[in-house]
């Protein structure tokens, strides 16, 4: 029997992933933002709506609408993504590792920046809409996701890999990081400002190149140190300053995002489902 990995908060990280799951039943509805500017070009606002529901212990899926804002150059829809993650362990281990699949159709103006491999950097962010929409991106992106708890510190380590169904090497990155809530033990009664309930960490993340020029060499790289704070019911904020470190990279960007989770929705459709008649 699988046994969901728990926490005091949710990880407060924006793009790394740890081994934790959605509870099954449970939907979960985030805003994931991005603003920065890159050198040549306009600031932007890059944005993806994220849809994630448990449907079994060991099994989340998730549905992403993407879209972006850039000044002087307009708003677009920019695609959708959707992913699952399988648990592979049934219970909690030292190291726990998850199984990440993904379909992205996506154009080349999306600018969400949920991943980095290959070589992506800054360049990628100043071509003009009009331009960049006309590229088409359908890719399969795959990751294997290690996760690890130990005395209240949740240790998370990704591998992806990404390859575009039709032309294109395979393209590879990596995320890692690191975070711990402010207090381990839970009060009994609800409030919002309990110190369980504010969660910090650090993350780090980059290209990797190809399967031909596997390496460092001319990739993105990032760090950024993340907080969230999530309220008595159930809704978390999450902001992380985020730092370039090499030539490539975009020099500062700021995340932020806003989530909510409703429990048992599925349980709660179902039922809406049944007295309207609908299973009959």
């Amino acid at each position: 029997m699988y046994e969901p990995y728990t926490s005091a908060a949710e990880d407060p990280f924006l793009i790394t992933y740890t081994h934790q799951l959605e509870e099954p039943g449970n939907l979960e509805i985030t805003t994931k933002d991005v603003t920065g500017k890159s050198v040549g070009g306009n600031r932007f606002l890059g944005s993806a709506v994220e849809f994630e529901y448990g449907i079994k212990a060991w099994w989340t899926t998730e549905l992403y609408l993407d879209g972006q804002a850039t000044a002087r150059d307009g708003t677009l829809f920019t695609g959708y993504r959707w992913e699952n993650r399988f648990r592979v362990l049934p219970r909690e281990h030292w190291i726990n590792p998850v199984l990440y699949v993904e379909f992205e159709n996506i154009n080349g103006a999306d600018k969400s920046l949920l991943e980095v491999v290959d070589n992506d950097g800054e360049g990628d962010l100043t071509g003009p809409n009009s331009e960049t929409r006309s590229e088409k991106k359908r890719e399969i992106e795959a990751k294997l996701i290690l996760g690890s708890y130990f005395k209240g510190w949740t240790f998370a380590e990704n591998f992806i890999a990404e390859k575009n169904v039709r032309h294109a090497p395979f393209e590879f990155g990596y995320a890692v990081g690191v975070s711990r809530p402010l207090a381990l033990a839970a009060r009994p009664d609800r409030c919002n400002l309990c110190p369980e309930n504010f969660q910090a960490g650090v993350e780090m993340y980059g290209g990797l190149g190809t399967h031909e020029h596997f390496g460092l060499q001319e990739t993105s790289h990032y760090v950024a140190p993340t907080a969230a704070w999530t309220l008595a019911n159930g809704t978390r904020f999450t902001v992380s300053p985020t730092f370039g470190l090499t030539e490539t990279s975009v020099g500062f960007l700021l995340r932020f995002a806003v989530s909510y989770e409703i429990d048992q929705f599925g349980r709660a459709a179902r039922h809406l489902f049944r007295n309207s008649g609908g299973g009959q």
